[in-house]
Order: structure tokens, then C-alpha cells, then sequence
């Protein structure tokens, strides 16, 4: 199950114990989590505050970031007594952003520097284009997804780690 699964599993029979409602428990710590991990990813999506010109075309635009929220699921699902949340970006290059990838040299037409902003800008194809991958040769991941996953597991953790508090308070 592993460690968080295990963390997990004790403090719920500490909670059922109790007579907490873990259903309710259970689903207002993912949403909560699923948020804040939200959050996480999208706070890491380049361009972040990097400074980084050449973030390419649609991460400069904000779009791979924006597809955090809308493709996520905060809302808890429940199958066979398993309570689901679903942390995603659904755009097709969003796995290279987050894990990185290899840069082979080639020509992308209808792809310049913007020579007053120093940008990646589309253009029709016939006003030219730039040859990538002669510099880089690998470009490193952002690993956004880790980070976040890992900020969620410290807040389902947290929060009912505050719910068994206020249980024993009583």
C-alpha cells in the first residue's frame, strides 16, 4: 500500500473509532488537496518566473498552465468504497513539458524569435521559420505533476491529522 497509504488507513480507523463520518472526512480532504495541488502544478508550469524567452509558443500563452484546472477533478468519486480525485492536464504535449525531452536538430516552419521581444511567436509559414535543437539537445523536465502529487499527499495527511485533534478535544 505504501507509506502514505498505510499513514492513511490507520488514521481513518483511528477516526471510524470515533464515529467520525469518513465519507465526509475523506472527500473534503481530497478536494482541499486536489486544490492546493492545483495550485502546485500550475504555480510551476512554465514560463514560471524563470525568465526564460524561449518557453515556446503555447506555454507563453498560459494555455498548458490553464489545463491544470480544467482537466483536474476535485470532486471525489466513489467505486467500491475507493474515493478518487483526479489531478490532469490533458493537452498532448504536456507529459514533455512535465518529464522532459530530447531536442533533435530540425527546421519548424512558421515558428520565429520576435526580434523586439525576443519571444517564440507563430507566423504564417511562408514568412520563415528557425532551426531548433542546435544548442540544446535536451530539454530538462519541469516536473510539475511530482511536485504537486506531493504537496496533495501533505494535505489529505494534514487535514485529517487536524480532523482526529478536534475529535480528541472532545
Amino acid at each position: 500500500m505504501g507509506n502514505f497509504g498505510n499513514a492513511i488507513q490507520k488514521r481513518m480507523d483511528e477516526l471510524r473509532k470515533k464515529g467520525a463520518d469518513i465519507s465526509k472526512i475523506i472527500k473534503q480532504a481530497q478536494k482541499d488537496a486536489t486544490m492546493l495541488a492545483i495550485e502546485k502544478a500550475v504555480e510551476l508550469t512554465p514560463p514560471s518566473n524563470s525568465g526564460d524567452k524561449a518557453a515556446g509558443t503555447k506555454t507563453s500563452t498560459g494555455e498548458l498552465a490553464a489545463h491544470w484546472q480544467t482537466d483536474s477533478v476535485i470532486e471525489s468519486t466513489v467505486t467500491a468504497n475507493k474515493y478518487t480525485t483526479v489531478l490532469s492536464n490533458n493537452l498532448h504535449y504536456a507529459s514533455y513539458v512535465n518529464d522532459g525531452h530530447r531536442m533533435d536538430k530540425h527546421f519548424v516552419p512558421g515558428l520565429i524569435i520576435n526580434p523586439y521581444s525576443g519571444l517564440l511567436e507563430k507566423v504564417p509559414p511562408e514568412m520563415g521559420g528557425i532551426m531548433v535543437g542546435t544548442k540544446t539537445t535536451y530539454i530538462k523536465g519541469a516536473y510539475m505533476k511530482e511536485a504537486a502529487v506531493e504537496v496533495y499527499k501533505d494535505k489529505v495527511l494534514e487535514f485529517v491529522n487536524n480532523e482526529l485533534k478536534e475529535l480528541f478535544k472532545s
